[in-house]
């Protein structure tokens, strides 16, 4: 008999856990059983809780055969929680299932259905694809959400309604495949396995679910800070591999954030009475520092092809060829009759297309996949 495999991450959720597994999970496994002669088994990660979280897991798995617990000595984040059961995971078919009651497990037998068919690997429960009814969200986490969504589609080239759902679903192998690529600890997990599901090229699908989200009050835990993080890991996951048109417009972000911080170091430089050609040079360097670092960081993948030491002797060779380039083609057009300001722009504009197509395929270049 094949088997699901749902991995629970648990932190301070007393007052949902047992109910929880009791009225809707014990149902799930009958349901799975009678539909698809599917068995099920529950993994909770308590991920050092502070209530009497743990004391009722272990309870109930000494009860319930079927059910797993994991712990953390010390509190990591939704992420960790996740990697730590993914990577023991044993089903034919892995789920993620929340510990509090946002979500109906019940759906897991819609989300089953296209895998059990061979139509998909993955498939996303999405809470935007609307049910038949459903309670008011609040406007400002849907907008969030949507926006974090419509920024990992525009990077993975995925087009999903739902990136930041907890229901994910994915065959054994799948799981496998993506549970020692992970690194994020807090609720950035998502992103980053959305964007490795994309470059995997596995075949995905979404299905509607219920939803009926809780208040802050009521145990909530996700802030604004996962948010900004999150839209750090679409960047830093997605980016490398994301459609050039989308590569360009990043860099054009990150070359406009340098350029401005080399104008505001050189006026500092130059209030601060540091002579002309030292503060010409020393704010170049650092915002030629920064513009490095924030490749690294936001679009292309640090040392996957050469070491560190070669990857920044290319980037530094890059910069005198682009910034040997940009003097002479800005002189080259003044001598024609360029205007001084016109002459800059368009040797601006030129030198940031090269730097974008130097740092892509000669600084940054990804390994060839066979």
């Amino acid at each position: 008999m094949k088997s699901l495999n749902l991995i629970m991450p648990c932190y301070n959720e007393e007052q949902s856990l047992e109910h929880l597994i009791i009225e809707k999970i014990i149902p799930l496994r009958n349901k799975c059983k009678e539909e698809y002669n599917l068995s099920l088994t529950l993994t909770i990660i308590d991920d050092a809780s502070l209530d009497n979280s743990l004391k009722i897991a272990e309870r109930l798995s000494k009860k319930f055969k079927w059910i797993n617990v994991l712990r953390h000595s010390k509190n990591q984040g939704k992420g960790a929680a996740l990697r730590t059961g993914l990577a023991c995971a044993k089903g034919d078919f892995i789920g993620i299932q929340d510990a509090d009651e946002e979500y109906n497990p019940e759906d897991y037998i819609k989300l089953l259905r296209p895998i059990l068919q061979n139509k998909a690997d993955v498939v996303y429960g999405s809470r935007y694809l609307r049910p038949d009814s459903r309670r008011i969200l609040s406007f400002w986490h849907t907008l969030m959400n949507k926006f974090l969504t419509i920024c990992s589609n525009m990077f993975t080239g995925l087009d999903i309604s739902d990136m930041e759902t907890c229901y994910k679903l994915f065959t054994n192998k799948v799981a496998k495949e993506l549970a020692p690529k992970l690194k994020e600890n807090r609720f950035g997990f998502e992103p980053e396995i959305t964007s490795y599901i994309a470059q995997g090229r596995y075949r995905l699908y979404e299905c509607a679910i219920e939803y009926t989200p809780r208040t802050y009050e009521e145990g909530k835990k996700i802030t604004y800070k996962d948010g900004i993080r999150a839209l750090y890991c679409i960047f830093h996951y997605g980016a490398p591999y994301a459609p050039l048109p989308m590569q360009f417009l990043l860099y054009t972000f990150i070359g406009g954030l340098s350029a401005v911080a080399n104008l505001v170091l050189f006026t500092v430089f130059i209030f601060s009475k540091v002579t002309l050609p030292y503060s010409t040079i020393l704010s170049f360097c650092l915002a030629a520092g920064l513009n490095y670092w924030l490749c690294t960081v936001l679009l292309f993948k640090h040392k996957a092809f050469w070491s560190g030491k070669t990857e920044l002797l290319m980037y530094l060779v890059t910069l005198c060829i682009m910034g040997v380039f940009d003097y002479s083609l800005t002189l080259g057009l003044i001598k024609i009759g360029t205007g001084c300001l016109t002459a800059k722009l368009t040797a601006s504009i030129v030198c940031l297309i090269g730097n974008f197509v130097f740092r892509k395929y000669l600084v940054f270049p990804l390994p060839k996949t066979k």
